[in-house]
């Protein structure tokens, strides 16, 4: 399961976008309920916005259960995902992602080789007063043991944001062949939440 990533470098381009935070900090070990960087398409330009990464619709009542993770095979089926997924899908960069293995759960840096990856996400806006909220979840696919979070490359990044994309090639780009990744095993100086900075990625 997708539970911590990291956005410590970005390019250029991205830094330009709309919205992107002028005060952007670099961070090693994200975690459910802390601000995410999402991009996602307005007015047929990308825009950024810091997020709460854990989805709320506008009808949850209890935020302890927004969930930070929405299963692939189920976004067209279930109420919390379904509209989000018609209409509000976003990307959430990373630099790379966390995945713990084994009976002693080792941490394994995941990575790929390009500098940023781009994770694919469902938003939702939650009012509250006169203030609007936005929230995301990370879509995550089977991979063996595990669920990774679906990651995109440039042509599906496209298509992902496109409003107008037909049902039927969201479907496909969801059971797409995975994107090629590698993988480092970690000391574990991250496997706590609280822990922030580059020692996160410290190797075994």
């Amino acid at each position: 399961m997708c539970g911590r990533f990291a956005l410590f470098r970005w390019p250029p381009t991205l830094a330009a976008l709309p919205g992107f935070p002028e005060r952007l900090e670099p961070r090693w070990n994200i975690a459910p309920g802390q601000q995410v960087l999402l991009l996602r398409a307005e007015a047929g330009r990308r825009v950024a916005a810091q997020v709460h990464w854990g989805l709320t619709p506008a009808w949850l009542r209890d935020l302890s259960r927004a969930p930070a993770q929405a299963r692939a095979e189920t976004l067209a089926e279930q109420p919390l995902f379904r509209e989000a997924f018609a209409s509000r899908r976003g990307l959430l960069p990373a630099n790379g992602f966390y995945e713990w293995r084994g009976p002693r759960r080792r941490p394994f840096w995941m990575s790929a080789e390009q500098p940023l990856l781009s994770l694919a996400a469902l938003w939702e806006a939650y009012p509250v007063g006169e203030r609007v909220y936005l929230s995301a979840a990370v879509v995550t696919v089977a991979a063996g043991q595990q669920r990774r979070p679906l990651l995109l490359d440039d042509a599906g990044e496209a298509l992902w944001l496109d409003p107008a994309a037909a049902p039927e090639d969201l479907q496909a780009l969801l059971a797409a062949p995975p994107l090629p990744l590698r993988e480092r095993l970690l000391a574990g100086l991250g496997n706590s939440p609280r822990e922030e900075g580059p020692q996160c990625l410290t190797p075994a």
